[in-house]
């Protein structure tokens, strides 16, 4: 299986997700499991796909608070066997998530939303500057504080992958030719997306909301080849 594609399960509850990950069967093997997900058995759902399905799985909290308090949170995640999982990309998050992350799960910095743009990091009182230019120099500090990864719009990566001592590339706001951009405002297909540098595409209403969502993550996975 090819476990470049992401499925993002981005649906309202665990026995939804289970139900999408069946009718996905063997064509999908790694699964994105978002904050809305959380108080739907998120955890859970996370637990029987890795552990009786034998999915690979990744644990999108993005969190973010003082470094003592994700540490605590992420040494309390590594429990439940997670792949990757996202804390927001600032250095000390970052730090603090790799000494309670253990050997096996992969930390992966947030650089900038693929929801936003510079118009968004004004209205957030943001640094002034190119939003492209941004995104690659949190990338770069995520890294110098021992990321193992990053999440960014596939319109950055391949200037993120140039850099020096580049780890995994993760990009959201990946979308099919034709498909509704939904509330992302950076995207790109995902053929454009891996040839930028991206190890791994994230998607999920393309996927999730077609009448046969297995078909429509096998056309996705057929484009990447």
């Amino acid at each position: 299986m090819d476990d470049r594609l992401i499925v993002a399960l981005d649906v309202p509850n665990a026995l939804a997700g289970l139900d999408l990950a069946g009718r996905l069967g063997d064509a999908v093997s790694f699964y994105k499991i978002g904050l809305g997900m959380l108080t739907g058995g998120g955890l859970a759902l996370a637990n029987e796909l890795k552990q009786d399905h034998g999915k690979r799985i990744f644990l999108d909290m993005k969190l973010f608070d003082i470094g003592a308090t994700v540490e605590a949170a992420v040494r309390g995640l590594a429990q439940f066997d997670i792949d990757f999982l996202t804390v927001h990309g600032d250095p000390h998050v970052v730090r603090a998530a790799k000494e309670g992350a253990g050997a096996d799960m992969k930390i992966l910095a947030v650089t900038i939303l693929t929801s936003l743009d510079r118009a968004d990091l004004d209205a957030g009182l943001m640094r002034e500057g190119d939003l492209h230019d941004l995104t690659v120099e949190r990338a770069a500090r995520a890294f110098e504080a021992g990321a193992d990864g990053v999440i960014c719009s596939p319109r950055e990566a391949a200037a993120i992958r140039a850099l020096p001592g580049s780890r995994l590339i993760v990009t959201p706001g990946v979308r099919p030719a034709g498909a509704d951009a939904g509330d992302q405002k950076r995207i790109e297909t995902p053929a454009a997306a891996i040839a930028a540098g991206a190890d791994h595409i994230v998607v999920g209403r393309p996927i999730w909301q077609s009448p046969d969502p297995r078909k429509a993550a096998e056309a996705i996975l057929a484009q990447l080849r």
